[in-house]
């Protein structure tokens, strides 16, 4: 498989979970949706941090290489590079909680059933709002994207 060269490889071999996780995450924040980077690690549980991640914030991992020493090398793509179709777009960057959902509420009950709302927020706490809202079933979370230091992006398509 031909891989296209990495924007940096993180050596975080002697390092114990969370620290291999965090460390990406700081430099997905700061890449282009599409580019990779490498992390290597000698902790045993980056496998499963790394793939639970990846599938929460739309990030990829793409490859993973077994390597002497009992390290191993993690491919991760930054994921957002594919256009969704969005009806309205909510920038909300600098309104903390319960703002960003309160907004968010006020304009999908005047939108369409099946239209999508493009949500954008640096609330630490809008995370945790928007999966606890869509398990209500009024809404469908169809992304959450981490596209920037602390921002979120927020797919949700009224139901």
């Amino acid at each position: 498989m031909t891989m296209e060269n990495p924007v940096a490889t993180l050596d975080f071999c002697g390092m114990t979970c969370p620290a291999p996780l965090i460390g990406a995450k700081r430099v997905i924040d700061d890449i282009q949706p599409g580019q990779t980077l490498v992390l290597i690690s000698d902790c045993p549980g980056t496998a499963d941090d790394l793939a639970a991640w990846a599938k929460i914030t739309g990030n990829e991992l793409v490859n993973t290489d077994k390597r002497d020493g009992g390290k191993t090398a993690f491919t991760l793509r930054k994921g957002g590079g594919a256009k969704r179709r969005v009806n309205v777009t909510l920038d909300i960057r600098g309104v903390s909680c319960p703002g960003p959902i309160l907004e968010a509420k006020k304009l999908l009950d005047k939108m369409q059933a099946g239209e999508v709302l493009l949500l954008i927020s640096n609330c630490p706490g809008t995370p945790g709002d928007m999966r606890a809202w869509a398990k209500g079933g009024s809404i469908h979370l169809e992304a959450e994207v981490a596209s920037g230091r602390g921002n979120h992006e927020f797919y949700l398509r009224k139901n």
